[in-house]
């Protein structure tokens, strides 16, 4: 059988009984959003981006440093469950390690300018900053460039 799907399609079992119910697998890691857009859609994967009665969520969470650390974690986060069923897609893996890199470096940005995001943040302070304020969300003003 000439299979012509998409990347919103996935692949069954070739010899499928009938009258079961079945959950296509995810056959790629490609197409992917870029973690801003993923964040906001709610995945990271266009074909499983299927908003629930067509609603999208139209918030801006990129521009700010804590927007940023939010949606490379949340990238992280769906590649980690992406390789639980896909552990040899090697493209995949490399990917998720760059993005943990670039989540790593943002972490530190991130707390060396507005203070600890995570009680293990505060092992070289002088004191015991993490009730400092302004609180991270007290942050409104875009990044500059």
């Amino acid at each position: 059988m000439d299979n012509k799907c998409d990347y919103k399609s996935g692949g069954l079992p070739s010899c499928a009984p009938l009258a079961m119910a079945y959950v296509p697998m995810q056959d790629s890691a490609k197409p992917t959003y870029d973690a801003a857009e993923a964040l906001t859609r709610g995945t990271l994967f266009p074909g499983l981006d299927l908003p629930f009665m067509n609603m999208v969520n139209k918030g801006d969470l990129t521009g700010t440093p804590l927007g940023e650390l939010m949606a490379l974690d949340f990238v992280a986060h769906e590649l980690v469950l992406y390789l639980d069923t896909h552990c040899n897609d090697r493209e995949a893996f490399e990917m998720l390690r760059d993005v943990m890199k670039l989540a790593n470096e943002a972490h530190e940005r991130y707390a060396k300018l507005y203070g600890p995001l995570m009680h293990s943040d505060l092992e070289e302070s002088k004191s015991f900053t993490w009730l400092k304020n302004p609180w991270p969300w007290d942050y409104c003003g875009k990044k500059e460039d």
